[in-house]
């Protein structure tokens, strides 16, 4: 699988704490540093550019899952 820097970033921070809630704040500062005019949408675009990659179905996502409202964990 070709990842992106981005999308292997937040894999990276996912990975750290599987079924930890990861806030889309934090997994945009991992990824993108402190230093960024890149908002919370980025995050979601780029977390759906990964499940389409390492997913078997991306609409019906096992590895990389969302917690409404919250943000995103590693639940495989």
């Amino acid at each position: 699988i070709s990842l992106s820097r981005k999308e292997f970033a937040i894999l990276q921070k996912l990975l750290t704490k599987p079924h930890h809630i990861f806030t889309r704040e934090e997994i945009l500062h991992a990824a993108w540093g402190t230093e960024t005019d890149a908002d919370a949408r980025t995050v979601d675009v780029n977390v759906r550019r990964l499940r389409e990659k390492i997913e078997d179905d991306s609409a019906k996502p096992v590895y990389v899952l969302t917690k409404r409202g919250v943000g995103y964990y590693f639940g495989g």
